[in-house]
């Protein structure tokens, strides 16, 4: 079946450049590097490989804490962290500037995959959450370099799609080393599709693991000053297309009711930054962008489009209430746990299956709220608009959730200890 998989992509090619071309005209990043796209990486070979790989922006903030850790315990291996998407490499850069090694991952075809590898030679590869790729596994396999899943998930609709190609999914997985998952749930549906449990452990959720730079609060909260400090900031955060019109209906409501409601409008993808600023417009709303530069706002700005790269968690801590968009239209939600890091309360629409454990857990703890039908939306954010020690009990809820649920990092590290290089030796004195 990996054969059949491997003809299939190469007559792909033509699609998937002029895919690339396409999406470039909205987002030029995909038209630069395509040479990494196809394994042609350079490297010096001065030191041995660790290899990360995370998909895109949200994967690629959920590793940051692996990430880091890694950097600190091997100082005398390089950190290589691949991405699929141009905003997933900027957040590499962000988050880590020369810190790490970054590329785009090669495309799964087999010289793609044997270039690359023969060209960084990793040690180990360690890949977020559930990226199966049968010749990437296989490409490892066959040179004897341990693949290891961390913070596995597994939705319902993904398994029924791995289903479908039970064959191809059962070879793939028994290539890997080590499973570290995030729930029994979890645990149970990767098995089903043919993960051994003897290579399986639940070691949590690493995205509980996550640490704010007491800066980025203290940024937070000089930004809040500046955009005003008696106003109420509401946050959506990574809006999907079909969600600013609903997010816009209800400020609209809101602001009969809260005339100094500030609302800061994030979309989750840059190629829409400029769709979304003139949406904005035609609705009628004061706005402003965040990229013009302008430290402070009018009084009479309504909405500030942030059309900007890596401050979102910056947003978080500025913000009173933080809507978690991808949830009110069938994405599947985003992560919350960045605004519950900095103790903002979270509202959340009916979708979110890619987070329902954060997502339950958050509601059993008081930190989040969720809209189950859209309509309910403005209910509950007037609830809280009205009440501040509502919010704030909120708030403190979450940071709670936070602290008692970390310890998924060093659970998954100590798994993988096995797989992974050997720990420097330090000599005392």
């Amino acid at each position: 079946m990996r054969l059949l998989y491997s003809l299939l992509l190469y007559f792909l090619i033509p699609y998937v450049i002029v895919r690339l071309i396409y999406r470039g005209f909205s987002n030029h990043g995909y038209w630069h590097r395509w040479h990494e796209r196809f394994g042609f990486v350079s490297y010096r070979q001065d030191k041995p490989v660790i290899w990360v790989h995370a998909v895109s922006v949200g994967e690629t903030r959920a590793a940051a804490p692996l990430i880091n850790e890694l950097i600190k315990r091997y100082p005398d291996h390089r950190v290589w962290v691949t991405t699929m998407t141009p905003t997933g490499s900027d957040q590499v850069q962000s988050l880590f500037g020369d810190r790490v090694e970054h590329s785009y991952v090669p495309y799964d075809l087999p010289f793609s995959v044997s270039l690359f590898l023969n060209r960084i030679k990793p040690a180990t590869v360690l890949i977020m959450e559930t990226e199966l790729w049968p010749n990437i596994y296989h490409g490892c396999f066959k040179r004897g370099i341990p693949v290891c899943l961390a913070n596995v998930r597994i939705s319902a609709s993904s398994f029924k799609g791995y289903q479908m190609v039970q064959g191809l999914t059962k070879n793939t997985l028994a290539k890997v080393s080590r499973f570290a998952v995030q729930s029994d749930a979890d645990a149970a549906r990767i098995m089903l599709l043919g993960a051994s449990q003897e290579h399986l452990q639940v070691t949590g959720n690493i995205k509980f693991d996550l640490q704010v730079p007491a800066s980025v609060v203290e940024a937070g909260s000089l930004l809040r000053q500046r955009w005003g400090k008696d106003r109420s900031i509401l946050l959506a955060a990574s809006t999907h297309e079909g969600e600013e019109t609903i997010i816009l209906s209800s400020f609209k409501r809101l602001k009969k009711i809260f005339p100094e409601l500030l609302l800061v409008l994030v979309p989750r993808h840059p190629e829409r930054f400029s769709q979304v600023a003139r949406l904005v417009d035609k609705k009628g709303f004061q706005s402003e962008a965040r990229s013009s530069g302008e430290s402070s706002l009018p009084a009479n700005v309504d909405i500030l489009v942030g059309d900007t790269m890596g401050e979102l968690q910056l947003f978080f801590a500025a913000a009173d209430i933080a809507i978690i968009c991808g949830s009110f239209v069938p994405v599947g939600g985003h992560n919350l746990l960045e605004a519950a890091a900095v103790g903002a309360p979270s509202v959340f629409g009916p979708y979110m299956e890619n987070f329902i454990e954060i997502s339950e857990i958050s509601l059993d703890r008081g930190a989040g709220f969720q809209a189950v039908q859209i309509e309910y939306l403005d209910e509950v954010l007037e609830g809280l608009l009205k009440d501040p020690n509502k919010r704030y009990e909120a708030g403190e809820a979450a940071k709670k959730m936070i602290a008692e649920n970390r310890g998924a990092l060093e659970r998954t590290l100590e798994y993988f200890s096995e797989k992974l290089p050997a720990l420097p030796i330090t000599l005392s004195n």
